[in-house]
């Protein structure tokens, strides 16, 4: 089988750590033509991981070589490379958020129409062996039909404070758009995939925007801190479904919380970590599985599936209408708390 020949966009950390190891496991079905980065010191360093790739600070010096591209830019370039990679007739992976607005992602979909080429975004918590699980509980109708989600992602005095992550200009936003982006796509896919109707917000950044805070990820310049560090939210769905939100950076709690239920009408599904909470026989039965099958390492779970679809061996775990909506989301969360009112979709 001839190895799928693909190309780096961005090579700062999350390449280095996320992809780059993934990729040397899949050695045997894919092949890294091209590493790119505006840096060009950091492309050449993650270039050594691999035979004599191309080594550039132009994106569009890999799209001629290569079968697919990984984009790992800023959010602020996403789209710009994703619609040129896909125009170009070149599969694309890209890290998450989609892009910086639902606009922006509505035109990568579209390009990625009109090439018939895949566009997957990097939703990893969707490839946890756990939220697997929990998917195929929620489809055999364990729960019956999925009504409410309760959702957080809290860290505790955890403010990224390396690389360009409170950087508005480049990113678009903070906590939400970083962060708890990964638990609205994954709680919409246990959900089923809801069309958002309503969206109700809230943002905060007061805590690191006072002096002298404690934070346990690096010094952050609280005189320049314009993003958002704490989000809460109300999400309503067309089917009837909705969703309690929140997601922090820098939460006053005991410790860090990664938190996702769905709520059905005969039962439950909770990660992290998974139980199952039923109501059944006339009892009220809690389980706990102490085996859960699947790939420990999401992800390589990832990749393998979007290997697999690039080659027509599969279908997308991420379906790129399904990171839309969590765009859609997104964007409604920031407007409606600068207006302080709902937004409807």
């Amino acid at each position: 089988m001839n190895r799928l020949r693909i190309g780096l966009i961005g090579a700062g950390g999350i390449a280095r750590h996320r992809h780059i190891p993934v990729l040397l496991e899949l050695k045997h079905e894919v092949e890294v033509i091209a590493v790119c980065d505006i840096n060009l010191e950091t492309a050449r360093q993650a270039a050594v991981s691999f035979h004599q790739p191309l080594v550039t600070d132009d994106y569009r010096d890999v799209l001629p070589k290569v079968d697919a591209v990984i984009i790992c830019t800023p959010n602020k370039f996403h789209a710009e490379a994703a619609i040129a990679a896909l125009d170009a007739g070149v599969h694309v992976m890209c890290e998450k958020p989609m892009a910086m607005t639902a606009e922006e992602g509505n035109e990568m979909l579209e390009a990625s129409r009109r090439s018939g080429k895949q566009l997957m975004i990097a939703y990893h918590y969707r490839s946890m062996k756990e939220s697997q699980a929990a998917k195929k509980l929620v489809e055999a109708g364990e729960i019956g039909a999925p009504m409410v989600a309760r959702v957080q992602a809290l860290r505790r005095r955890k403010v990224p404070g390396w690389g360009v992550f409170t950087n508005k200009e480049l990113q678009g936003g903070g906590s939400l758009i970083d962060f708890g982006c990964h638990f609205l796509d994954l709680s919409l896919w246990l959900l089923g995939s809801p069309k958002p109707v309503e969206v109700s917000g809230n943002t905060y950044n007061k805590l690191s925007r006072m002096p002298d805070q404690i934070n346990e990820w690096g010094r952050v310049d609280h005189t320049t801190f314009e993003v958002d560090d704490h989000v809460t939210a109300y999400i309503r769905f067309e089917n009837g479904a909705t969703m309690l939100f929140e997601t922090s950076w820098a939460a006053n709690v005991k410790e860090d919380k990664e938190y996702v239920s769905i709520s059905g009408d005969t039962g439950g599904v909770d990660l992290f970590p998974l139980e199952v909470n039923q109501a059944k026989h006339g009892m009220l039965l809690d389980s706990t599985p102490n085996f859960v099958p699947g790939e420990a390492d999401p992800g390589l779970f990832q990749l393998q599936n979007f290997v697999d679809a690039c080659r027509g061996d599969g279908t997308l775990i991420i379906k790129p209408e399904d990171a839309l909506y969590v765009q859609q989301i997104v964007d409604a969360i920031y407007k409606s708390s600068v207006e302080r009112r709902s937004i409807l979709l």
